[in-house]
């Protein structure tokens, strides 16, 4: 990797830099190297996601990990909830959940909205934590508020259920199409369910239809498992499609 020096970094301009971070990766990398090591916060994060996905340089988590810190310690929320990533999935240390939820909360705490799903998730599951359900309703309902996806996905379900709220099959209707309206694809599916269920089969296969665009491999069996039995025949026919 190239060496940027301080002077080649001081004399960029702010839209200088931003198009320089914005184009190749290799180069990316080594001027978002220099901004990290000279303590801006939100290089230490963007470099740190570089080095975990191998993007632009080598791959290696364990510096990765290190420079997520390193904004952690900046007060930078996202770069706690990556922290928390890392100790959960054993990205460059061994996986701890307790840990991995400790810095959830952290991040939560300081207004990340992925650190409000996240940590949410631990309370909901017990993981790293004691379940605390009515605890993890409340931030899932922050992450949502500020718009995150995944966590209206999950309050769907809790309505629809009736955990911690009355039942409402129409405040989980509609948590589930705002999911699927931002993309998450558990809320596309979810949202398609139900909209079968109404007799509207046309909307629910074109929710149905875009799942397979994020989904994960273990989520698609979920999907053509739900779609071979269903009673209409155009969601069993849809279930052998690629």
């Amino acid at each position: 990797m190239n060496k940027i020096s301080v002077e080649q970094f001081n004399a960029a301009t702010p839209e200088e830099f931003a198009a320089i971070i914005s184009g190749p990766p290799e180069i990316a990398a080594c001027w978002l190297a220099t901004a990290a090591e000279h303590g801006i916060a939100d290089a230490q994060l963007r470099y740190g996601h570089m080095l975990l996905e191998g993007r632009g340089i080598e791959r290696d988590p364990g510096a990765a990990l290190d420079w997520f810190k390193k904004a952690a310690d900046q007060l930078d929320a996202m770069a706690m909830n990556m922290v928390g990533r890392c100790h959960e999935n054993g990205w460059g240390v061994e996986p701890d959940t307790t840990i991995a939820t400790y810095w959830f909360r952290r991040a939560a705490a300081n207004g990340s909205v992925w650190g409000m799903y996240n940590y949410g998730t631990s309370l909901t599951l017990g993981r790293g934590t004691k379940a605390n359900r009515v605890e993890a309703f409340m931030w899932f309902k922050n992450a949502a508020a500020k718009g995150h996806a995944k966590s209206m996905n999950i309050l769907g379900g809790f309505y629809e259920d009736g955990w911690e709220a009355e039942a409402n099959e129409q405040t989980a209707f509609d948590y589930y199409r705002l999911a699927a309206e931002g993309g998450d694809f558990r809320g596309q599916f979810n949202y398609g369910r139900l909209l079968a269920a109404r007799g509207h089969l046309d909307e629910a296969i074109g929710w149905f239809k875009l799942v397979p665009q994020t989904a994960t491999p273990a989520f698609m069996l979920k999907l053509r498992d739900f779609l071979a039995n269903a009673p209409d025949a155009r969601l069993r026919e849809l279930a052998h499609k690629p």
